[in-house]
Formats: structure tokens, C-alpha cells, sequence
């Protein structure tokens, strides 16, 4: 599919794409497009199906607001925040760009953003691209993907994974119109965190992905993934709420608020449902990828395993003190009981003697360090290491880094927690709610951190190499982005070993059906 040439029109930069003509804003010397449709609204016949192509347009199409999000949950307010916003065009891309048009060739970084797969929207302002994309010479997209009930929930008689195949979709927009913007199609880099690192994680394992990227940056892989049975056992609890079956007869016709409340609502009490849910009851963890076999075939652990990673450069890593944010938002936060902590050990452990290994591990650790590291290596920190090992296990290649700075917000008793990589990847460190993490200022030692961070980022985009030696099995070398930045082995080494044979397998329903 080939993309006609841009052309500039006076302040207000105009590109072809294969759908029409698209004007946009000129912002800081750069190009910037929002709210760009790449596949048709998903709403009444399209509810629950698979995204569309969007239909071309005639004329010259604004492109200077963002898109309306998707329905969220209430999660920070993002529910109020969609609510805000009038119109069904959920899935659309925002473009930034240095240097419109097609013969300029850059590289491309495409944002996958986080929010457990039951908030996120584009339109944030931690996610504006305009820093990143300047500063670093590369074309930068952000975009839209169904979340919740609407993206993720198993539904009878619709397609799994539908946020991730909006994902797949907003890839191949990326494919056949990034051209129009200065970018190359033949490099682009998909980078995201928390579940968009899962998502990064996904599309590693997704066929239908195969060739849609070159490089990935996997940040705080959120590790869960639902056997088929799970995902639709959380279903027909949230659409029990409404007094409905999980289908799409009886769902389809439901206000997508609703729907978003009746998900929040179920979250609100998943500790009923711990006997047959196991580890995402203990902490509301709603939607994941679903390993149905056909659009997600394996987990991305044994996808990567199988080699499927080996023509894909990966940039993976975590922060030191990942779940310290979301102890603090539990109101836990050096109050955790020995209880609390013996359960986090026993649920969220590896194997069958897995708190056994923590206590052997650490053994100087009182209730809070071990909930936090059990909580974190589970969740986000070993799932993002196991990735690299399982890229370099099977011939790829992987760089590895940690973030161990610690966030003088909040009285900078949140250490390096997380989602405080997604301020500094992006430069935003003044705005967004994340912005609170690094305080009033920004501070000078916040600002020559971003800078290192996002050099890396943009380098590994354009070449392949985030300026550090490669992971491997022995040395395991990774970049530690601190005051002082460092190479060094992977200083986790008790949780590595703790958690050295775990292969993070598809979350079951507990007992079956």
C-alpha cells in the first residue's frame, strides 16, 4: 500500500495518507497530528468485533484534538475523565514528527500505555510526544486500545483480546501511513509499560504482529495471563452485576459506562472470589491477555522460548521498588502485618515452597520488605526478566536495565516505584499525575536522568544499541539509570535465583468450570 507525498501549508503542516488529507498544528518546531481514526468506531454493530479499517474521508480532515478515550474504569479519575469527552471514535493515533514527509526517514516509536488493561488513553499530558520526538530525531505515535470489559473481557461470541488486536490494527496504520509523516516503516520500535509493557510482551507472541515491528522496549512487564476458563469466570461476575450473561447479545446493547461500573464493581470485592481465582483476586486484577490459542497462541516466556523473538531487538527492565506506589495506595505502606506479608509469600511466591526461599533469601527482611519484593518480583520485575532471558536463551538479543533512582516526591518515600520510568522516558517531568513522583521543579538531578533515558531510548530505536552491553546467561550485565549510572550485574540476584525456574505460565481458573 503506498502513501502519497505531504505537503507543507503555511503554519499548518498537511499530509496525504491513504485514507485522505489530514491538517494538523505546528508545536514547538514540530508536526503533531491527534485524533487520527485507524479503524472504525466499535460501537453498535462493530461493539465486541474485531477492529475495522477506517473509511476514507473526503477533503482535508482536522487532526488538532485527540480522539475521545475508550470507557475506562474509575481507577484515578479516569472514568470522569472519558466521560468529559463527547463522541464513539475511540481508536485513534496521535503522530508527532520533526521533519513531515516521505522521503525523510526516521526512525518511528510507537507507545503502548499502561493502566492494568482496565484505564489508559493517549490523550494524557505524561504522554505528550513532543519532547521525545524532538529532542531524540524519531517519529513518535500514541493511540487508543480498548480496555476493560470492552478490550479484554471474554464475551461469548466476540473475538479474544480485542484490545490487543486494536494494538495490532493501530501497528498496521503505522505500516502503511507512517511515511506520510517522515517516518520508516522498516523501523519502528514498540515501547510501553506496566500492562503496556504485557502488551509489548503480547505482540511478541502474536503472529498476526510478526513484521509489524523491529525493536520493542518492554518497561515493568506486567506478567499476568488468563487461561480462556479465568477470563470468562471474571466475565460473567462483572456482567452478573447487571443481571446479565457474558455475551454479546445481552451486553452489546449496554451503555459502555455501565459496563466500566460493573468491572469496578466486581474489582471492589474479588477477595470473595480468591478460591477460584487465585492470585488476581488477592490484588483486583481484572483483565489480562487471554492465551486462547488462536490470536495469542503461547505466553510471550515461551513465545520467546520458541525463537519467536530472534529477529526482534528487546529492551527490557523494571524498577527497584515497584510496588511501593501501590502499597501506598492501599494505605499499607509501613504498616504491613506479619499476616499480610505470610499471605503476599504463600499467593504470590513461586512454587510450593516459594516463601520458604524468600525467608532463606532475605533473611534480615521484616513484613514490609518482604511483601513489597514478593509483590514486585512477581508482578512486574521478574516477568521482565524472564522475558530477556528467554529472548537471549534462544539466540536474540536483549539489553537489560533497572531503575534504582529515588523520586524525591512525595517525601521520597516511594523510592524508585512504579511507573516513575514513564515521566522520565517521555520528558514530562511537569505535568500528568505521574509528574508528582518527581516533585516541584523538577529537580536538576530529575532533568539529567530524563535526558540519559531518553538518549537511550531514541538510540535503541534508531540503531539497535541503548549504549550498554547486551544480556547474557553469564556476566548479565545491565544498565542501572541512577545519579550515577552504572553497568553492573543484575543486582536482584536473590529474587533471580529465588525465581530461576518459574516459567509464568497461563493463570488458571482454580477447580475448573
Amino acid at each position: 500500500m503506498t502513501v502519497a507525498a505531504s505537503e507543507p501549508s503555511g503554519a499548518e503542516p498537511v499530509v496525504r495518507l491513504v485514507a485522505g488529507a489530514l491538517r494538523g498544528t505546528r508545536e514547538a518546531g514540530m508536526a503533531v497530528f491527534r485524533g487520527v481514526p485507524f479503524a472504525e468506531p466499535p460501537v453498535g454493530p462493530l461493539r465486541f468485533a474485531a477492529p475495522r479499517p477506517v473509511r476514507g474521508w473526503g477533503g482535508v480532515r482536522t487532526a488538532q484534538s485527540y480522539g475521545p478515550p475508550p470507557p475506562q474504569g474509575g481507577h484515578f479519575g479516569m472514568d470522569a475523565l472519558a466521560a468529559d469527552v463527547v463522541g464513539d471514535e475511540w481508536l485513534t493515533v496521535n503522530v508527532w514528527s520533526p521533519e513531515p514527509g516521505p522521503g525523510a526517514g526516521l526512525p518511528v516509536m510507537v507507545w503502548l500505555q499502561g493502566g492494568a488493561y482496565t484505564i489508559g488513553m493517549s490523550g494524557l499530558p505524561e504522554y505528550d510526544g513532543g519532547r521525545l520526538a524532538r529532542e531524540g530525531g524519531v517519529v513518535l505515535v500514541t493511540f487508543n486500545y480498548r480496555v476493560g470489559l470492552e478490550g479484554f473481557g471474554q464475551i461469548e461470541g466476540a473475538p479474544a483480546n480485542r484490545g490487543l488486536l486494536d494494538q495490532v490494527a493501530a501497528l498496521e496504520w503505522v505500516r502503511d501511513n507512517i511515511r506520510a509523516f517522515g517516518g520508516d516503516p522498516d523501523r519502528v520500535t514498540v515501547f510501553g509499560q506496566s500492562a503496556g509493557g504485557g502488551s509489548v510482551a503480547a505482540l511478541l507472541a502474536m503472529p498476526s504482529a510478526a513484521g509489524l515491528f523491529g525493536r520493542a522496549v518492554a518497561q515493568s512487564v506486567q506478567g499476568t495471563f488468563f487461561s480462556p476458563e479465568l477470563a470468562a469466570d471474571i466475565a460473567s461476575a462483572c456482567a452478573a452485576e447487571l443481571g446479565l450473561r457474558p455475551t454479546v447479545a445481552d451486553l452489546s446493547t449496554v451503555d459502555p459506562a455501565l459496563l466500566s461500573a460493573a468491572g469496578d464493581a466486581v474489582g471492589a470485592k474479588t477477595v470473595q472470589w480468591a478460591g477460584r481465582w487465585g492470585q488476581v483476586a488477592h490484588r483486583s486484577i481484572m483483565f489480562s491477555p487471554v492465551v486462547e490459542g488462536d490470536a495469542l497462541p503461547v505466553t510471550p516466556w515461551q513465545a520467546l522460548a520458541d525463537g519467536a523473538g530472534r529477529g526482534i531487538e528487546l529492551l527490557v527492565g523494571h524498577t527497584r521498588h515497584e510496588t511501593r506506589l501501590l502499597t501506598a495506595l492501599d494505605g499499607l505502606l509501613g504498616q504491613v502485618t506479619q499476616e499480610q506479608a505470610a499471605t503476599a509469600l504463600d499467593v504470590f511466591g513461586p512454587g510450593q515452597d516459594g516463601a520458604r526461599r524468600y525467608r532463606d533469601g532475605f533473611p534480615a527482611a521484616g513484613p514490609d520488605e518482604l511483601h513489597e519484593l514478593v509483590l514486585s518480583d512477581s508482578l512486574f520485575r521478574m516477568p521482565s526478566l524472564h522475558l530477556a532471558q528467554a529472548q537471549t536463551a534462544a539466540g536474540g538479543r536483549a539489553h537489560v536495565y533497572e531503575l534504582t533512582w529515588h523520586a524525591p516526591g512525595m517525601d521520597g518515600v516511594l523510592g524508585a516505584c512504579h511507573g516513575l520510568d514513564v515521566p522520565l522516558v517521555f520528558g514530562n517531568l511537569d505535568r500528568g499525575q505521574p509528574a508528582a513522583l518527581i516533585g516541584e521543579g523538577p529537580p536538576p538531578e530529575a532533568e539529567a536522568l530524563s535526558a540519559r533515558m531518553r538518549a537511550a531510548w531514541t538510540a535503541f530505536a534508531a540503531h539497535g544499541d541503548p549504549g550498554w552491553p547486551a544480556y547474557d546467561a553469564g556476566q548479565r550485565l545491565v544498565q542501572l539509570f541512577d545519579t550515577r549510572p552504572a553497568v553492573t550485574a543484575y543486582p536482584e540476584e536473590s529474587s533471580r535465583r529465588i525465581w530461576q525456574n518459574h516459567d509464568f505460565p497461563v493463570l488458571p481458573l482454580i477447580g475448573g468450570q
